[in-house]
């Protein structure tokens, strides 16, 4: 297997987390989008969409979602189980890595590539060119104070997103406000719930991958 990263971008980064929870190391390539190696010939041969991260199997196949390679990788190596112990619980923790994902990681990249001046023309990740729009950014600003509100009412109760067990939900969680941080966007003072948590992940060795 091989997998193409970018150290420098969130999504991978959650692909990493992972990875690195399970004790797993993967061969592994980067692919620099600061100066545009995904719309190369050579990655779009592996991902047309131009997007990081991608795992390419060993008889080539490529799977270019972050989620979807955690998948995989929690269905050959399921320990230590990351995505639900049952059907129960693998559903209840896809529903929340999904609510996480949606409402907290989405907004923070409406944010910040509808803003930074270094995604000018690319406001959408992929092949296709998209222009910022500045009311896209403020609203994305909005919609992360709104996810920030939220998970840490979620908090008050839990431990961690899902319960009592870390899982790719929280892996989620933890790139998403990291994600928001470089946008400048941080949680306030008074949210002590997220802050505890944020970081008790933060602390866990896997938080440096």
């Amino acid at each position: 297997m091989k997998f193409y990263d970018c150290a420098t971008a969130p999504s991978p980064r959650r692909v990493r987390v992972f990875l690195a929870e399970k004790a797993i190391t993967i061969p592994t390539i980067q692919i620099d989008l600061r100066n545009g190696e995904q719309f190369t010939p050579a990655f779009r041969a592996i991902n047309p969409e131009c997007t990081v991260p991608v795992l390419v199997l060993d008889d080539g196949t490529s799977i270019p979602d972050a989620i979807a390679i955690c998948r995989y990788i929690e269905e050959i190596h399921p320990d230590p189980l990351l995505m639900g112990r049952n059907t129960a619980e693998r559903a209840i923790v896809e529903s929340w890595q999904r609510r996480v994902e949606r409402n907290g990681f989405y907004a923070v990249m409406e944010a910040f590539r509808n803003f930074s001046p270094g995604l000018r023309g690319r406001a959408l990740p992929g092949p296709d060119a998209f222009e910022q729009i500045p009311a896209l950014a403020e609203r994305g600003r909005a919609r992360v104070q709104h996810f920030f509100a939220w998970l840490n009412a979620r908090l008050a109760d839990y431990e961690f997103i899902c319960g009592p067990d870390f899982t790719v939900a929280d892996i989620t969680g933890l790139v998403t406000v990291d994600f928001a941080g470089w946008a400048k966007l941080k949680p306030p003072e008074e949210m002590t719930h997220l802050r505890r948590w944020h970081a008790a992940v933060s602390a866990r060795p896997s938080a440096k991958a």
